[in-house]
């Protein structure tokens, strides 16, 4: 019984997988990759994600844009100068990384490893607003990862060719 216990327990502290797609419709004839598709990970103890690179090939002359974005949340506390706590919210904020990529005379587009950092407490603080600016702000809890979104969206296309979403 202690076993089933623990099992339970540490599924539910697991984080949920992310979840990765190819779309070749979005991409040129023949667009393959020719490594790995990117994986993204997310650092448990500063909330950072990175995500691998990975080259794609068959592209042909075809340019695309990588994208990682991820948003964090942050609970801060209002306090008024009497000590009493008025306003508590949750304060959200984004953090990303792209770059645009160009195929080499090969037909093969070469994707970069790209990475996000979580914001500091004090970046969190400076986006929160209190509904009067004597007030302090405190910051109860956070930053903490909500979800990222990597993409891979070659030009000319729609939608894009790679999307993966993490919690």
């Amino acid at each position: 019984m202690k076993y089933l216990a623990l099992v339970t327990l540490a599924a539910m502290l697991t984080a949920p997988a992310a979840w990765a797609e190819t779309n070749p419709a979005n991409g040129p004839s023949g667009a393959h990759f020719a490594t790995a598709e990117p994986v993204c990970t997310v650092d448990q103890a500063t909330q950072d994600v990175s995500c691998t690179g990975a080259t794609i090939g068959g592209v042909g002359h075809t340019n695309a844009t990588a994208i990682l974005s991820a948003t964090y949340s942050g609970t801060v506390q209002c306090r008024n100068h009497g000590g009493q706590i008025v306003d508590v919210k949750t304060q959200t904020t984004d953090a990303s990384s792209s770059g645009r990529l160009t195929p080499s005379r090969n037909g093969q587009l070469v994707v970069p490893p790209l990475s996000t950092a979580a914001p500091t407490a004090q970046e969190l603080l400076a986006d929160a607003t209190c509904p009067n600016g004597n007030w302090t702000k405190q910051l109860l809890a956070g930053p903490t990862l909500a979800n990222f979104v990597y993409t891979i969206t070659f030009a000319g296309f729609s939608g894009p060719y790679f999307s993966l979403v993490g919690p």
